[in-house]
């Protein structure tokens, strides 16, 4: 039996590659995090120096956790579920090992640039224009390769998993150079093309779908192919996986307006933002009841299999984020939660609950079949275990300080005096916010040491892979 560590028909090096780089991106990306989180429970941590500030910092945060972490495990689950479901090797193995190595330098571009200030200032898309190039040319690349492989397909059929991250491509290269037009000014600095209201209708345009399609469309590609691998059983419906694509796709793209409610946009697009959102419900939950349903006659599996358990309770997290999302976009709720935590406890529901946990169930899915030679058998399971409950954990705790720091901050915000003055300063919620944010801290703590305890156990188990011999790999596997 061939091993799926040097098989002869797929290119598994560029799926190994960015495997790896996602577990050492996740802990860079989320040290920073717990870094930032702590800055701003006890602000001396910023230690006067420009470049560790919340602002400098908290972009390089979110770069390296959507991005780093995030783009790497779409990169490497993507690259190796259209190679098997297509049953064909890449399109292009160059193309593929320049997706690889400029994904990096822009990763690294952006750990220098972001703190020293250098930015667009754009939520989601703080690169300036050199590297904004970069993007664009490694994107098409990774669309063209992509593409190409399923173009030369010899399975017919092509798997819904395929369609997803189809999807979350082509479109991301769409949003990510319309919203990206600028006119360079130096080598450093750069003018979006779009004016006033329209920059803002644009770059939520983007921002709402970077979370749309990055952070959704691609994880669901995961899920869709890495869930019923895990338990063994096909998916539970493959007519509503495909219902939930199109449904998906068409609304989610028109969503970006619930950004900018009580803005200068008008009042139509902000109403038609809620709107979209709103309809969003269904095909959301539909995706996430048709990966909970794939585990009939398989939920027992969950007793023993740490790594099931994170596939599903990440579905769980989605399912959550995207019965919150659209309530969050009601005006008269969203009066309430807008620039308060509560939209910082929704934002980490979705990274922390859904995409960082099934990328990690995905992830000691993959490492051993593409190392270990050994299907299924990390170093040790208990470590998968402990990382499980840690993420967890850390998860709850996080969302759920941000959740009362936020409802607490919007009643404080809008509480007034029979006169009609401020009941409260703004220093006042600021203070009864700080053991929220202690508590932030912790939960993001424990997130962190699951991941690198991850590492210890990737380590581990490559290490292992390499120095067994190939015959008995062969043979176990």
């Amino acid at each position: 039996m061939s091993t799926a560590f040097d098989h002869p028909e797929y290119n598994y090096k560029v799926v190994r590659q960015f495997a790896i780089m996602t577990v050492v991106w996740g802990i860079v990306g989320m040290a920073v995090g717990v870094l930032i989180a702590a800055q701003l429970a006890w602000p001396a941590l910023n230690f006067d120096l420009p470049w560790l500030s919340f602002g400098r910092l908290r972009p390089l945060h979110t770069n390296a956790v959507i991005y780093a972490f995030g783009g790497c495990a779409l990169f490497a689950t993507s690259y190796y579920i259209v190679q098997r479901t297509c049953r064909t090797r890449l399109f292009s193995d160059t193309l593929a090992s320049f997706t690889f190595w400029g994904w990096q330098v822009i990763i690294l571009g952006a750990a220098i640039t972001l703190p020293l200030g250098l930015t667009s200032a754009k939520e989601y898309a703080e690169l300036e224009w050199p590297l904004d190039i970069l993007v664009a040319l490694v994107w098409v690349a990774y669309v063209v390769n992509y593409l190409g492989t399923i173009a030369i397909r010899k399975e017919s059929h092509i798997y819904v998993a395929n369609w997803f991250f189809a999807a979350f491509m082509i479109m991301i290269a769409i949003l990510y150079i319309g919203n990206n037009l600028e006119v360079p000014v130096s080598l450093t600095k750069s003018y979006s093309i779009w004016p006033g209201t329209i920059d803002a209708m644009i770059q939520w345009w983007w921002g709402h779908n970077a979370v749309g399609f990055f952070l959704t469309a691609g994880f669901l590609g995961i899920m869709y192919y890495f869930v019923p691998k895990q338990a063994g059983r096909p998916v539970y419906s493959y007519r509503l996986s495909i219902v939930h694509f199109w449904a998906l796709i068409s609304i989610y793209v028109w969503a970006g307006g619930h950004h900018l409610h009580y803005s200068a946009l008008p009042d139509w697009a902000q109403t038609a933002g809620m709107v979209m959102s709103l309809i969003l419900l269904a095909p959301s939950w539909g995706g996430m009841i048709n990966g909970m349903m794939t585990l009939s006659g398989a939920w027992h599996k969950l007793r023993n299999d740490p790594i099931l358990r994170f596939l599903v309770v990440s579905l769980s997290f989605y399912g959550m984020s995207t019965f919150e999302g659209p309530m969050m976009s009601i005006k008269t709720v969203n009066a309430l939660s807008h620039n308060t935590d509560w939209t910082i406890g929704h934002v980490h529901s979705g990274a922390l609950g859904w995409v960082a946990m099934v990328s990690i169930g995905a992830l000691y899915h993959l490492i051993p079949i593409l190392f270990s030679r050994r299907p299924g058998e990390m170093y040790s399971i208990k470590l998968i275990n402990t990382h499980f409950w840690l993420a967890t954990i850390g998860t709850v705790l996080y969302i759920a300080s941000m959740w009362v720091n936020g409802i607490m901050q919007g009643l404080m915000w809008r509480a007034v005096n029979a006169d009609g003055t401020l009941t409260y300063s703004f220093v006042e919620s600021v203070e009864a916010s700080h053991p929220g944010y202690v508590v932030r801290v912790l939960g993001g703590a424990l997130f962190l040491l699951g991941m690198l305890l991850m590492a210890y156990n990737v380590y581990k188990t490559v290490r292992a892979g390499k120095t067994e011999p190939q015959s008995t790999a062969a043979a176990q596997a």
